[in-house]
């Protein structure tokens, strides 16, 4: 279980006690906390997840590749091997990820092969809040998109899990 934290405790870390509680808020990629943590003292959590989510937006598209290949495959081979991040465990378990049948696992393995054939990442979902019916409906909508569109929304679904994060850790 990660800590929760007051506002006020987050705006007195040091920077580096601030990217070793925040650091894997971003999958694999601490400089984006590493970023926000210039910008402290935060006035509210909102504040907070906002400045997660301009550092991001604001890195170059090599920087923002890079954290959105650093997600792992809903369902994938790295839910398989345990290697998980213990927040995207978490959150995959928490829409039954981990307890797909074999049917279902197949579906997940092919829409993620066929997915990271076109676009060249993994498939992001912030999944937090949904069933795996939606993200199934999700993976076949986006495959639709064009590369641009699709590296937009990935960003955006990173977004959404930097806010979830954000929100389960600070009060």
């Amino acid at each position: 279980m990660t800590d929760s934290y007051s506002l006020e405790t987050v705006n007195a870390m040091s920077a580096q006690g601030f990217v070793e509680n925040f650091g894997d808020i971003a999958e694999h990629s601490p400089w984006v906390a590493e970023g926000a943590a210039s910008h402290r003292p935060f006035q509210s959590r909102e504040e907070m997840i906002n400045r997660f989510a301009e550092v991001m937006q604001n890195a170059d598209d090599e920087t923002q590749l890079a954290l959105i290949r650093a997600h792992p495959d809903l369902a994938g081979k790295a839910a398989l091997s345990g290697e998980l991040t213990e927040d995207s465990k978490n959150e995959q378990a928490g829409v039954g990820l981990d307890q797909l049948s074999e049917d279902e696992f197949e579906r997940f393995t092919d829409l993620n092969k066929r997915y990271l054939d076109r676009f060249g990442f993994p498939f992001i979902f912030a999944v937090k809040g949904a069933t795996k019916f939606m993200i199934l409906d999700a993976f076949v909508e986006r495959l639709e998109n064009d590369q641009a569109k699709e590296f937009e929304t990935a960003l955006q679904q990173i977004a959404r899990i930097i806010r979830f994060r954000l929100e389960d850790r600070v009060g």
